[in-house]
């Protein structure tokens, strides 16, 4: 068994790619809480559902490691298998009801800062209801604004990265991410959050 800890995902690949079909389980430990968060964060599916769709994202990935193109960042590729799956996953599903995952609350600290908030977030009981408010906000938002608002403030993903992964121009993440910050606004006022929402 190899040690992980001391590998890069690309190393883990080429050691995959030699044969070695236990080293998979080196991306499974690097990868599997992030995507699962990711699962969660863009369709608020409940836990035992977010698990099952994260097996299948494995099992693509596992089916798939041939085709990973060493140009490109593995953690990219790993996330548009994820996000495409889920978004399949959420299309067929919409008419369900979702359930909000639980989340830790620093979580929500850079969407937070996004919106520039002069409120105290020591209080504990009013940071947890502001981060249900804004969890609210963004499942109302566009899904194209919701999944670039996610990546880039709660997976904290770079433009490029966000790119990577829904396959658009950085130009179009960064428009995305404008209107999307507009949307999140917009509907935090109709719904009457604080002002500087």
């Amino acid at each position: 068994m190899i040690d992980c800890a001391t590998k890069t995902d690309r190393e883990v690949v080429a050691i995959i790619w030699s044969g070695d079909i236990d080293a998979f389980y080196c991306l499974v430990e690097t990868y599997e809480a992030k995507l699962l968060k990711y699962i969660l964060r863009i369709t608020n599916v409940d836990l035992e559902e977010a698990e099952n769709l994260l097996q299948e994202v494995f099992i693509k990935v596992y089916k798939n490691i041939h085709e990973f193109n060493h140009d490109l960042s593995f953690s990219s590729w790993i996330y548009r298998i994820a996000h495409n799956m889920t978004i399949d996953y959420y299309r067929k599903h919409k008419d369900k009801e979702l359930v909000h995952a639980l989340v830790d609350d620093e979580e929500y600290t850079n969407l937070i800062e996004l919106l520039e908030s002069p409120i105290n977030l020591e209080d504990d009981y009013q940071k947890k209801e502001l981060i249900q408010q804004m969890m609210a906000i963004l499942d109302l938002l566009d899904p194209k604004f919701k999944e670039v608002l996610v990546l880039k403030f709660l997976e904290e993903k770079n433009y490029s990265e966000i790119s990577d992964i829904l396959k658009i121009p950085e130009w179009t993440v960064a428009t995305l991410i404008n209107r999307g910050k507009k949307q999140f606004k917009t509907l935090s006022e109709e719904h009457n959050l604080p002002a500087y929402m």
